[in-house]
């Protein structure tokens, strides 16, 4: 069970902490599909009613006061105990019922998400789980907020109050349409993708900025096609012929299956693998049903590697 799903969690406290992340009243708003007024008129009321401010302006983002620290450290500790009640409720029926919640990154949506759920489900058919696709910081924030179970991310540091349950090491290739030139090497260097067209990873996907970074520091002449932060997108036109993708295999393993997909490994030393990872709240914060999750998509992450 949820307690933001049951209804446990107030509004108010929820609009707030949403603010306090992302430091943007207009992105909280969008995050919920609400009008940015009424987060505004949220804030505002309960600042009035504390009598001090809870946020100042600080570059054009939205940073907690003194006030506003102590109000989001205590709302935390209310809601990781709803979140261990409800687990503890959940414990009560074992693995026959419940819900668990998961964050993951796009690529693990599209597959290993999919076949992980089978093999659950298969086992667990009345456990419901709730998978919230998000970038890797947003994932791991969600977690440690107690918004989510689980997540799984790619290379980012976890904080402490976040449990590191397993993480391997991926090798990045290029996605190349069958039969291209690119497609029948055995593998890539940087310099081999010198004046290619190549698809980007905009600066919200943790990828992004490393590919940009390698390519600067090699003097490698690209041509930037597009840049974007959907990784379906960007295996889309891979299989259209559109330009070369820079990714890891998570996510194409049903297009590399069917054959529609080449992957060739990209050896550089500029380019280190990416670093997969399965996190988690605290053990003891969790279900039963969370705990069999975890133990399942450790199995699977560690069958990547094969």
């Amino acid at each position: 069970m949820d307690p933001y799903r049951l209804g446990l969690v107030p509004a108010r406290i929820h609009y707030f902490q949403l603010v306090a992340r992302l430091g943007s009243i207009r992105q909280a708003a969008l995050s919920l599909n609400v009008a940015p007024s009424s987060i505004s008129r949220v804030i505002r009321q309960m600042e009035e009613e504390f009598g001090t401010p809870l946020f100042e302006r600080v570059r054009q983002r939205l940073k907690l006061t003194s006030a506003g620290e102590l109000l989001l450290y205590r709302a935390r500790a209310a809601l990781s105990e709803l979140g261990r009640a409800c687990n503890e409720i959940d414990q009560l029926h074992g693995l026959h019922r419940g819900t668990v919640s998961i964050a993951v990154v796009e690529s693990v949506a599209r597959g290993l998400m999919p076949r992980a759920l089978e093999a659950f489900w298969s086992k667990h058919p009345d456990v419901s789980v709730d998978v919230k696709v998000m970038s890797s910081q947003a994932a791991c924030n969600a977690i440690a907020e107690g918004e989510t179970d689980l997540g799984i991310i790619f290379d980012v540091r976890a904080p402490r109050a976040v449990r590191r349950i397993t993480s391997i090491s991926l090798p990045l290739g290029v996605l190349a349409l069958p039969g291209s030139d690119k497609a029948e090497k055995p593998s890539l260097k940087l310099f081999d993708l010198a004046n290619q067209k190549v698809i980007l990873s905009d600066a919200s996907l943790t990828l992004g900025s490393s590919v940009e970074e390698a390519f600067s520091r090699s003097l490698v002449d690209i041509q930037s096609r597009s840049r974007t932060n959907s990784i379906s997108l960007m295996v889309e036109l891979a299989k259209r012929g559109l330009g070369l993708v820079l990714q890891t295999r998570v996510g194409v393993e049903q297009e590399l299956i069917d054959g529609t997909i080449k992957f060739v490994p990209l050896i550089d030393p500029r380019l280190p693998p990416r670093k997969l990872t399965l996190l988690s709240r605290p053990e003891k914060e969790m279900s039963d049903a969370a705990l069999a999750l975890g133990r399942l998509l450790e199995q699977f992450i560690a069958a990547l590697t094969d």
